[in-house]
């Protein structure tokens, strides 16, 4: 992963390209909300530009799906239908990765949003995500574990079935080939 936590012009180009079509595209995620403003606010925040092409590289198809008055701030979410295919296979954390001996996946989930200055959603957003279409029909995503489970050696994570959003637990040192994070980012 590069270092350098800026898009160059071209590359700021393309993503704010992607951005705007994903957003004609799904209107129904942000009714209320105004294109041309949050273009503005994602050209005045470099690093909050590179780390959508962050969450855009790794598949996460990162959407504006709401704006917080108090903050002053647009969140975007990975809005990909599965849980993003770049980031699947990690465990919950670092303590989780470092407690495995053998087998041990390449990252964790907590590490890597933090290296791409994201958040894991949590299950209120998780669930408010679930409002504006069906995601993780096939795959689950972990989600921000209260610190009194992960103490415990457990991490949540969520998927839809049955189109019923459920809420489960495993060792936070596990990981699947179809379980990943998703991200919010506020700009």
């Amino acid at each position: 992963m590069s270092t350098k936590k800026q898009l160059s012009e071209r590359e700021s180009i393309e993503l704010l390209d992607i951005l705007q079509q994903r957003f004609e595209k799904n209107k129904t995620r942000h009714q209320n909300l105004n294109w041309t403003e949050i273009e503005e606010k994602l050209k005045a925040n470099p690093s909050k530009l590179w780390s959508l092409n962050q969450m855009e590289i790794s598949g996460g198809e990162p959407d504006v799906v709401d704006y917080d008055k108090k903050t002053d701030e647009f969140l975007f979410f990975d809005c990909s239908p599965e849980s993003p295919k770049n980031r699947r296979s990690f465990c919950y954390d670092r303590e989780a990765l470092d407690s495995r001996k053998e087998n041990k996946p390449q990252n964790d989930v907590l590490t890597y949003a933090s290296e791409i200055g994201i958040e894991i959603l949590d299950e209120t957003q998780y669930r408010f995500l679930q409002t504006l279409g069906k995601f993780d029909l096939k795959t689950s995503s972990w989600i921000k574990t209260p610190k009194e489970i992960r103490e415990l050696g457990g991490a949540l994570f969520c998927d839809r079935r049955y189109d019923t959003i459920f809420v489960y637990h495993n060792g936070a040192n596990s990981y699947y080939a179809a379980r990943a994070f998703r991200g919010v980012l506020k700009v």
